[in-house]
């Protein structure tokens, strides 16, 4: 199930950084969620010094053990006892969590991010050629560890996460083609979100399902609400890319701004503002000027168009809940409930 390569080097092992806002949430699954720590370490460890170093520091961005989380959940709540989560479980919660580290590391180079869970980025700290080579080798090693998962099932696990892999990289191609572009609407942002952030989380939920249960309407149900949940994360991010507090976030923020990529609030308020207030939101979004960020900000984050994200976000989370009601009550279905909740509540 692991590389074989010569542990010279581990990453710090630790708790899943959930249990700290949610400890209900983690619970039901932390020893699950300690094996996953402890397999994302052995899979990457390497016998180059200089690759352990930069793997050790991206190791430090992994919080909310989220999509990890999911996978592990969701195999609970479709099998519905304990017994139904197994090592493919582990292994697949691994895998997402390569892949979702690697999408940070990409990201944090498209946004010119410094600021990553309250430390410096890979490519802040060794450039944008490390960390390309570094989100590569995240890649490689998800898919390296996926084949380890043998029979028909395990093939169609790796298909399916090679398939998402490719949505996601669609979903930023899509955000990187529309940057500038002050007429995007709403279906496309919720195409772009779709696929560069919930397909993943759809994803952990459909995989933690079908390697607990043969009950495709159960399966089907947990990736419905994966994908919900994964939407309104992604909203979420894009209020705090304009509210939040980068202190309390961890990471650096206007990031959307500075590279003209359009999300919903600004989206919003394009459509809705009063003609000056759109005019002069244009005029800063072209701006070079050093203070346009926090000039975007005070103009967007005070109006409504912040509180219909917020309840856009609470609509997708409501639809989430709403489809675990075929699944029969448990703890790990109320977990997931609670996961969903948090999402919204959450500040960084």
């Amino acid at each position: 199930m692991a590389s074989s390569a010569p542990h010279t080097r581990h990453m710090p092992s630790r708790p899943p950084a959930v249990a700290s806002a949610a400890p209900e949430l983690a619970e039901l699954v932390a020893p699950q969620l300690r094996a996953v720590d402890e397999l994302f370490a052995r899979e990457l460890t390497s016998d180059l010094p200089n690759v352990n170093e930069l793997v050790t520091h991206v190791g430090k961005f992994r919080g909310k053990m989220l999509r990890p989380m999911l996978v592990l959940l969701s195999g609970l709540a479709a099998g519905e006892t304990t017994a139904s989560l197994t090592d493919n479980h582990v292994t697949l919660a691994t895998v997402v969590e390569m892949v979702h580290m690697a999408t940070l590391v990409h990201d944090d180079i498209l946004d010119g991010a410094e600021v990553r869970r309250k430390g410096a980025t890979i490519n802040h700290l060794h450039g944008n050629e490390a960390a390309v080579l570094l989100g590569d080798y995240l890649i490689s090693h998800a898919y390296h560890l996926c084949s380890s998962i043998g029979g028909d099932t395990g093939q169609k696990a790796s298909r399916l996460i090679a398939h998402t892999t490719n949505i996601v990289c669609e979903g930023e191609l899509t955000q990187n083609y529309n940057r500038r572009n002050w007429k995007l609407d709403e279906k496309t942002y919720y195409l772009i979100i779709y696929r560069k952030t919930a397909a993943l989380t759809e994803v952990c939920c459909r995989l933690g399902a079908m390697f607990a249960t043969s009950r495709h309407e159960y399966v089907d149900a947990l990736a419905a609400y994966g994908k919900l949940v994964g939407m309104a994360f992604q909203i979420v991010d894009d209020i705090l890319d304009i509210c939040g507090q980068q202190k309390t976030v961890g990471k650096s923020l206007g990031t959307d701004i500075e590279k003209g990529k359009l999300t919903l609030p600004l989206i919003h308020f394009l459509k809705n503002a009063a003609p000056q207030h759109r005019e002069l939101l244009i005029e800063l979004l072209e701006s070079q000027e050093h203070d346009r960020i926090s000039h975007v900000k005070q103009l967007v984050a005070p109006s409504a168009s912040i509180t219909f994200a917020k309840n856009e976000a609470e609509r997708l989370i409501s639809d989430a809940v709403a489809a675990l009601s075929i699944l029969p009550n448990s703890p790990a279905r109320q977990a997931l409930v609670e996961a969903a909740h948090f999402v919204t509540a959450r500040n960084r």
